[in-house]
């Protein structure tokens, strides 16, 4: 186990450098300069622009600002906002936190409600209740987000006045439980479908007839065998999704007025500030190649079978 962990960890060098380095480019070939969005519509002055770009390193050639931005991280540097002067970090630090408890209030509700309902369906596979979760999901899954956190914010918020339509404060973890709601609303939907077609798939197995022939309880069989060995490609699912999360909440974080990562992301693309953006997917690919590391060693835990030598 332990060489099957460093040698993951081995894998994830050159994975990190080449998404770091993908972005750096994407980021840097956006339309818009912004060292002149300074002066906003005001006619920039050419010396002070050039001496801006020079005081950053931004008349480098693109190779030599990602060797200097990759040398910066690695000391815990990830650079200066150009509108302000502030640490990158410190956006960061502030925004990270917010949407990690966003994420994981979200993920929690995929977890909890989505293999519940996933495993209903599949134990009552073709019954009443099985027709109704996947008319459900199907229905979630073709409505966008932005759609239902509008109708949620409508009529929770404005009509019955259930909840504040906006976030007031973003650290108040009970005004978080609705943008969450509406964030793990597709995730919810894909985990219990996944859930569904696995216990279905699986209750036609040898090992289950064998429980049963033994006479084992079925709330045992059920949580025991058919649930356990039914969760790898839910465990997938879920392990790679809290990245996804965190990343893809602009939509919900606008709507609801959340100062998380989305709303910093989406602010910094307005201002075309590439090294923010930069520094928020490098936070964001760590996260996603720890929750795939933690998703390959929980395999072995949930199959017995499957051994890392």
């Amino acid at each position: 186990m332990g060489r099957y962990v460093a040698r993951r960890l081995l894998q994830m060098i050159p994975v990190f450098i080449g998404t770091t380095l993908l972005i750096f480019l994407m980021v840097n070939v956006l339309p818009g300069d912004p060292v002149r969005a300074l002066w906003g519509d005001k006619p920039p002055d050419p010396a002070q622009v050039a001496q801006i770009k020079h005081d950053r390193g931004l008349d480098l050639p693109l190779w030599e600002q990602y060797l200097h931005y990759m040398k910066g991280l690695f000391q815990g540097d990830f650079g200066n906002t150009i509108a302000g002067n502030r640490p990158i970090l410190d956006e960061i630090t502030q925004a990270f936190p917010v949407s990690m408890r966003l994420a994981v209030m979200a993920w929690t509700f995929e977890l909890v409600v989505g293999i519940t309902l996933g495993v209903f369906a599949g134990i009552r596979r073709g019954r009443i209740v099985d027709n109704t979760v996947t008319i459900f999901t199907l229905l979630v899954i073709s409505v966008p987000i932005f759609v239902v956190g509008l109708l949620f914010q409508l009529y929770m918020g404005n009509e019955w006045q259930w909840i504040t339509p906006t976030v007031q404060d973003s650290e108040d973890m009970g005004q978080l439980v609705v943008p969450a709601l509406v964030l793990g609303m597709v995730g919810l939907a894909y985990v219990a479908r996944l859930t569904r077609t696995s216990i279905a798939e699986n209750r036609s197995s040898d090992y289950i007839r064998t429980a049963v022939a033994k006479g084992l309880p079925r709330k045992r069989i059920v949580t025991r065998h058919l649930l356990r060995n039914s969760l790898i490609p839910v465990v997938t699912y879920l392990g790679t999704d809290i990245g996804t999360l965190m990343g893809g909440a602009v939509i919900t974080e606008g709507i609801f007025n959340v100062t998380g990562v989305g709303n910093l992301l989406f602010t910094s693309l307005a201002r075309r500030e590439g090294a923010v953006i930069v520094g928020i997917v490098t936070v964001l690919v760590l996260v996603y190649l720890l929750a795939s590391l933690l998703v390959d060693l929980l395999y072995a835990v949930l199959d017995p079978r499957i051994r890392y030598a």
